[in-house]
């Protein structure tokens, strides 16, 4: 065979491969949604109860059997009927694939399906799902809706079924739980918290047993973290928590600080170092709540607008680097003191991987984001 003839052979080859991979690429990407699924409910139960706070998923591995099951997301309301802060007393349960609980309109009242009662009031941002089949709500209680009568709060254990296990009062370590996060290893777990009333970060850990949660250790891992009442928010202070398990490193929002920090040994310091490494404190942050991992390995942050508020970027969700490099900014409403809690997990584990609460609204909305 010719050289040139061969060449040409090779070339027409090698061009209908590249033409073929081509098509199954277009094929794949015209298969690929553009549109990312998202639900959006009513947060608002019998009872009334307004302002949704903690937002957390139930994980994969979650027991069934109960009133619970995998996928589901929980809701903690802070605010009762009335609308005074600090008087909520449930958490209410959304299905997001539709087979239990249906969504519910947003300003249709009265039909978020109730799966816990309260008796403390006032259920914060600490909201969490251990795996072996309990849920982890906190509280900041008022009496009339104002800072004056804030008081100490407390930590509730529930089973699957909405039963309460057991209620944790420190006056030291639990004086306020504001938000926490988990490092959920089944039979045991570690227990992050902010207590915004002292400015404190504490870590509890647990023995997870099959009819009770025990606190085994406590101690304080971060403090000097700026906080005070507010009239508007009723009080300042750290909020957001998520743990990398694997540098051993606690990122703490602190929202009257207007930053976020980093807590170095976080699984096992002994003493508390004063507010940690400074991380990110960008024009971006405007008072940052709620705080979690993405499934891309960003952190994301609510920007509750309390502090370095601006009206042209309202109720903004953050996302940067671990490193503190700015990434992205997302509006979900078009008021200010719309976003608070949010949650993320990794997309394998559940059908939606996302979701945040809306103050100004009263609804969860809950989404299956790309991992890119």
């Amino acid at each position: 065979m010719k050289p040139r003839v061969a060449m040409l052979r090779s070339y027409s080859s090698a061009l209908a491969a590249l033409c073929a991979l081509t098509a199954l690429t277009v094929h794949a990407d015209e298969d690929r949604p553009f549109l990312p699924r998202i639900l959006i409910s009513s947060t608002i139960p019998a009872n009334g109860d307004l302002n949704p706070y903690g937002v957390a998923f139930v994980p994969r591995d979650f027991p069934g059997g109960g009133a619970l099951r995998p996928g589901d997301v929980l809701v903690s309301n802070f605010n009762a009927s009335s609308n005074l802060q600090g008087t909520g007393t449930t958490v209410i349960k959304f299905t997001p694939d539709g087979a239990v609980t249906p969504s519910v309109p947003v300003g249709q009242n009265g039909s978020a399906a109730t799966f816990f009662r309260s008796r403390p009031t006032g259920l914060s941002t600490a909201l969490g799902v251990l795996r072996r089949g309990y849920v982890l709500v906190g509280n900041v209680p008022t009496t009339d809706g104002t800072v004056n009568t804030i008081a100490n709060g407390s930590l509730q254990i529930i089973d699957r079924n909405g039963h309460l296990v057991t209620t944790l009062v420190d006056p030291v370590f639990l004086d306020s739980p504001w938000d926490l996060t988990l490092d959920d290893d089944g039979d045991h777990a570690l227990l992050f918290v902010a207590n915004v009333l002292s400015g404190t970060v504490s870590r509890l850990e647990l023995g997870v047993g099959p009819s009770t949660v025990t606190v085994l250790n406590r101690a304080q891992i971060a403090k000097g973290y700026k906080h005070e009442p507010n009239a508007a928010a009723l009080v300042l202070g750290p909020t957001g928590l998520a743990f990398d398990d694997r540098r051993d490193l606690l990122y703490v929002a602190s929202t009257d600080d207007n930053a976020i920090f980093a807590v170095l040994h976080a699984g096992h310091a002994s003493s508390a170092v004063t507010k940690g490494t400074l991380v990110f404190a960008d024009p971006h942050l405007r008072g940052p709540l709620g705080l979690s991992f993405a499934p891309n390995g960003h952190l994301l942050t609510a920007n509750g607008d309390a502090v370095n508020a601006d009206p042209a970027h309202p109720s903004e969700i953050v996302e940067f680097t671990r490193e503190g490099r700015f990434v992205r900014e997302f509006n979900i409403d078009a008021g200010e003191a719309a976003a608070f809690g949010l949650t993320a997990v990794l997309s394998a584990e559940t059908r939606f991987n996302f979701a945040h609460v809306n103050d100004a609204t009263n609804a969860v909305a809950v989404y299956r984001l790309s991992e890119e």
